[in-house]
């Protein structure tokens, strides 16, 4: 089956067939000849249409931004037909050798069934890595299935929460000595219109309707954050660490429905394998509530990560709880000597703590493989279509623009 963050990115698989992209091509850290020996998407629609025509290098390619844009269309259960913009933008200032790329990422979905799907995520760089700029901005019309609360529950126990979501999380961080920074943000989260349908009245109350729920709820709270990243291509790192710690305090007199604290711990490491032409790439996230009650819709939850990628082999929301531990390995090859196809092998583990009580009583498991196709050689910015496996049966096709992490 799809899964509903597959709903949102789908068929960016078709632009392998159709190649329907658009890229901006900028400078890169690779040379003009190496660059010269890569191929992308762009290359082998040239190559198609124009045979002869000198293969693009980075001696064409001076400008300090590059952009990948993606149109596409497609079907799924929870969407219908889909309309689907989505896009990445990369750029680097020529100033500093040690620069940091700023990126920004975002897509737009309009779908058969009057579902409005807006995502934008950024992490800006100011001139010489001074300030870093991070932000996740959400608009949503949303149908999401729920399977209750923690990691014992079944794949079969499933109902749906309808709402409408609005994020909007912007953090300013400031560099504090050696790709190190520190800094304030703000987080607010919106959910309004909230309502429950396909409920089996015969199994009892959902652990939605025990937590309790108002048909709108509010979090609004300053974050304080530290960061370190040595990452030099966030959408496609060959090597570094990025480490991340954001303790958010939402307070009643910003807003919030009720007071609580929480703590998330984002850390990834990459290490080249075989002279840089492999990569191991690693990740632990791992999200706690302190203190206090979030709202349902708040609460940790898989698949409901900055970028939607945890939890591949499971549908998005599959689990849920107060508190989350995540980590991931992922193998990354090249298929062909040119980069044009790679691949990677992958494997998650996950465990949500129980509620009521707390406690950790299972792990689950997710594993997989997908295909890599470079849309952009210049940004190194890959599609990714993967296909994973997970408890109970459960599995599903991922698609993303960029690599999952």
């Amino acid at each position: 089956m799809l899964t509903d963050r597959s709903s949102l990115r789908v068929c960016m698989v078709l632009l392998t067939i159709f190649a329907c992209s658009v890229t901006v091509s900028a400078q890169s850290n690779a040379s003009s000849d190496s660059l010269g020996r890569q191929r992308d998407i762009v290359d082998a629609i040239q190559r198609a249409f124009k045979p002869g025509s000198p293969i693009r290098s980075g001696e064409n390619n001076k400008k300090l931004t590059q952009i990948s844009v993606a149109p596409a269309f497609g079907y799924t259960l929870q969407t219908g037909l889909a309309g689907i913009i989505t896009g990445n933008a990369l750029i680097q200032s020529s100033k500093y050798p040690s620069q940091n790329i700023s990126a920004i990422n975002s897509y737009l979905a309009y779908t058969q069934y009057n579902q409005l799907l807006f995502n934008t995520e950024s992490t800006i760089w100011t001139d010489n890595n001074k300030y870093n700029l991070i932000g996740d901005w959400r608009l949503l019309r949303y149908p999401s299935e729920n399977y209750g609360l923690g990691s014992t529950t079944s794949i079969n126990d499933h109902f749906t929460i309808n709402y409408n979501y609005l994020r909007l999380h912007e953090a300013v961080l400031r560099n504090i000595g050696r790709n190190w920074y520190a800094g304030l943000g703000y987080q607010f989260d919106y959910h309004w219109g909230i309502s429950e349908s396909g409920v089996d009245t015969n199994k009892g109350a959902t652990d939605f309707d025990r937590y309790g729920f108002r048909k709108n709820s509010i979090s609004s709270g300053i974050t304080l954050n530290l960061l370190q990243d040595t990452r030099t291509n966030p959408v496609n790192p060959r090597g570094g660490w990025y480490g991340k710690l954001v303790v958010r305090n939402n307070f009643t007199w910003l807003g919030s429905n009720s007071n609580w604290q929480s703590l998330l711990i984002d850390a990834r490491k990459y290490i080249p394998v075989n002279h840089g032409k492999q990569v191991l790439a690693l990740w632990s996230y791992n999200w706690f509530t302190l203190h206090g009650n979030p709202p349902y819709l708040d609460m940790p939850s898989l698949g409901w990560d900055t970028y939607n990628n945890t939890g591949r082999g499971y549908i998005q929301s599959r689990f849920q709880g107060k508190n989350m531990l995540y980590d991931e390995a992922e193998y990354r090859f090249n298929i062909t000597a040119n980069g044009l196809l790679g691949a990677v092998l992958f494997t998650n583990m996950h465990s949500f703590s129980q509620w009521p009580g707390g406690s950790f009583e299972k792990l689950n498991v997710g594993y997989g493989g997908g295909l890599r196709i470079k849309l952009n050689k210049f940004s190194n910015t890959n599609i990714a279509i993967d296909y994973g496996l997970g408890f109970q049966g459960s599995r599903g096709l991922f698609v993303n623009l960029g690599e999952v992490f």
